[in-house]
Formats: C-alpha cells, sequence, structure tokens
C-alpha cells in the first residue's frame, strides 16, 4: 500500500477520479507522461479524457479504457485492482435504459463539472441559445501562436458566415479554456468587421463568452465577415488543438505555429465525425455544444457560436458527444513542419464533428 496518507485513503474510500487524481499527484506525473507511457503500452488514451476521468466528468468504460486503467495501475505504482475495484459495475446502455450518461468514458460532452448549465447561464445573459441555426459558416481560418512556454498564447480568426434567415446581428464566441486557465485574464479583441460587445466569464469552467457584433442585422443570403483575436497568457501548457462544428461548415483552415525555441517531436492532424441520426437514441442529447474543449492541459479552448450564431466550436461542449456511442476518429495523419515552424490543415465541407492537430513535446 503506498505510503502517502492521502493516496492510502483515496484507495479504500473513493471515489475513482479521487483515488486517480491522488495517484498521478503523488508520482509527480504529468498528464502527457501518463498519455505517453500507456502509448508505449500500445494503449491510446488522449489527455482529455485522462483529465475528465481523475475529475469525475467522465468514467472508464469501454474494454479499452479499462484496459488503460490497469495500465494506470501498474505505471503509478499501485496496488492491483486498486482503482479498477472503485469503478464498480458499467452503467446501464442501451434504447431500453434510457439516455447515455454524459459521465460515461471518453471525452465528457461538456469540458467541466457544471459547465453545460453554466454555459446556458451565460448565453442566456447575452440574450442567446445553445441550438440557433441563423447563421452558416462558409469559410473559417484560424492560425495559433505556441510560445516558448508551450503554451497556446494567441489565436486569430477570420470567419465568413451567412445568414439563414432575416435578424441576426452577431456573433457569440465562447471559449473554454484549458485547465488552470485564468479567465479574467483572457483578452478578445476585435480586428475587422466586428466589436466586442458583453464578456460573461465564469471561472469555475474556465468559460468565456463573448458577443462579437456586426453593427447591423444581416438579411437571409447576405454574409458578413469577421477577424478577430483571442490571448490566454495563463501558460497552461498543450499538446492538442480542436475546432468542433455543431452543424456543417463549407470550409475550414487551421495553422498552428511554433516558437522555434520550442518545436514538438511529432505533430498529426485528426477528425472526428459526428453520429448520423441512426446511430443515436432519440433522447441521447449530449450537452449544449462541445470546446474545449479542448480536452489536464489538452488544449481545447474555444467554441465558437452566433446568438443564434452557434456553428462552429474550438473545442467545448457539442450537441453530439465526442467520445460517445459510435464516435469515430479517423486515422491520424502525419504533418511535417514547414521552413517557419508551422503546420496547417484544410478540409472541405465537413461537419457535425471536430478536426484539429496535436503534437508530441520532446
Amino acid at each position: 500500500m503506498p505510503d502517502d496518507p492521502q493516496l492510502r485513503l483515496a484507495l479504500n474510500e473513493g471515489p475513482f477520479h479521487a483515488a486517480l487524481r491522488a495517484a498521478v499527484e503523488a508520482r509527480g506525473l504529468t498528464l502527457e507522461r501518463l498519455r505517453r507511457h500507456l502509448e508505449e503500452r500500445g494503449l491510446r488514451v488522449g489527455m482529455t479524457s485522462l483529465s475528465y476521468w481523475q475529475q469525475g466528468l467522465r468514467r472508464p468504460e469501454r474494454p479499452e479504457s479499462l484496459r488503460a486503467v490497469r495500465a494506470l495501475e501498474e505505471i503509478l505504482a499501485l496496488p492491483p485492482r486498486s482503482l479498477m475495484g472503485l469503478l464498480g459495475p458499467p452503467r446501464p446502455r442501451g434504447r431500453g435504459q434510457g439516455a447515455r450518461s454524459p459521465a460515461d468514458d471518453g471525452e465528457p460532452a461538456v469540458p467541466l463539472a457544471g459547465s453545460a448549465h453554466t454555459l446556458s447561464a451565460l448565453l442566456h445573459d447575452l440574450d442567446g441559445v445553445a441550438d440557433d441555426r441563423r447563421l452558416h459558416v462558409t469559410a473559417m481560418y484560424e492560425t495559433l501562436q505556441i510560445g516558448t512556454d508551450r503554451s497556446a498564447t494567441r489565436r486569430e480568426t477570420l470567419q465568413v458566415v451567412r445568414a439563414r434567415r432575416d435578424d441576426p446581428d452577431r456573433f457569440i464566441m465562447v471559449y473554454r479554456g484549458d485547465l488552470g486557465c485564468d479567465v479574467e485574464r483572457v483578452r478578445i479583441r476585435a480586428l475587422e468587421d466586428c466589436r466586442v460587445g458583453r464578456i460573461r466569464r465564469d471561472g469555475a469552467t474556465a468559460l468565456v463568452v463573448a458577443e462579437l457584433l456586426f453593427g447591423r442585422a444581416l438579411e437571409a443570403g447576405e454574409t458578413q465577415v469577421i477577424r478577430y483575436e483571442l490571448a490566454d497568457p495563463s501558460g497552461v501548457e498543450t499538446t492538442e488543438y480542436e475546432r468542433t462544428f455543431r452543424f456543417p461548415a463549407d470550409q475550414y483552415v487551421l495553422r498552428v505555429a511554433f516558437s522555434p525555441a520550442a518545436l514538438p517531436a511529432r505533430v498529426r492532424r485528426f477528425a472526428r465525425h459526428a453520429p448520423g441520426p441512426g446511430d443515436r437514441d432519440p433522447d441521447d442529447h449530449g450537452a449544449d455544444d462541445h470546446g474545449t474543449d479542448d480536452r489536464g492541459p489538452d488544449c481545447r479552448g474555444t467554441d465558437d457560436r452566433g446568438p443564434g450564431d452557434h456553428g462552429p466550436d474550438d473545442r467545448g461542449p457539442t450537441g453530439w458527444e465526442p467520445g460517445g456511442r459510435e464516435d469515430a476518429e479517423s486515422a491520424e495523419s502525419a504533418l511535417t513542419l514547414n521552413a517557419h515552424h508551422a503546420v496547417h490543415l484544410v478540409t472541405g465541407p465537413f461537419g457535425p464533428g471536430a478536426v484539429g492537430v496535436r503534437w508530441d513535446w520532446p
């Protein structure tokens, strides 16, 4: 039995997430180190999943996840079944068992405990709702800057939206910071053809919601170009950037630029597609919209939606459930840094689903 009294207590009394968190802290390992140890054993578990397992936002239940838990017992030098024994029996699934719990396995439908309710409240405060399709994203180009401290220091977004019907006059940007994010330090700056309106922040869930005002209401079929910047000086090391689209978008381009003083060892792109209508139970509703997600120091950072204008989300709560039943992540493909220490990806019509870049630090 471990010598650390807090860890012994957590292993004896649980719950699972408290025991896992105590074990990770006792061993002094980062989530990235844990992920690498698991990968060396042939087990692919994202840092987002590891983070949410130790926060109690998800519980490992799928066979591959349970194999990872057994491996974690070895990596963390814990007695056999000390973590497995805290999980209890699997939760009921299927049509006859009601909706799938948002706390089951994989990545959570919401980034932090209570964030779905908090996000709804923040949107309500800005007269927005989570499921509003008044704007369609026809194009989005964004560039992410990774600093010498390995954190995402700045993101700039150029976005073209088309009104599906009359009246949309703004886009609501929702940012979910990484674990450790100080939301009071997050800054949003309008660069072209919009201005920042009201901003709401919630430190407990690392959420920042801001209006980007067009200046007038659009008529159906009209387009609007907006360019804005988000800076988060929290300094949390990150290894992933994901953009989630709750509704289909025509084109998305992502560029990730690294500081010459902090270059990754390996970079990959990935895509994950939302289940089709036939793959979900009628009651399987997920949270309000991804987002950050990004999913520990994983880099899920923002979801962007309109006030109705909830189109793409960059890592926040999604209406489909990443990590949910039949969630299919495509095979990753390698990206090569160019002469300017950057990589990029381009997608054609995409969504609903998520696409992004992840990397390993040397």
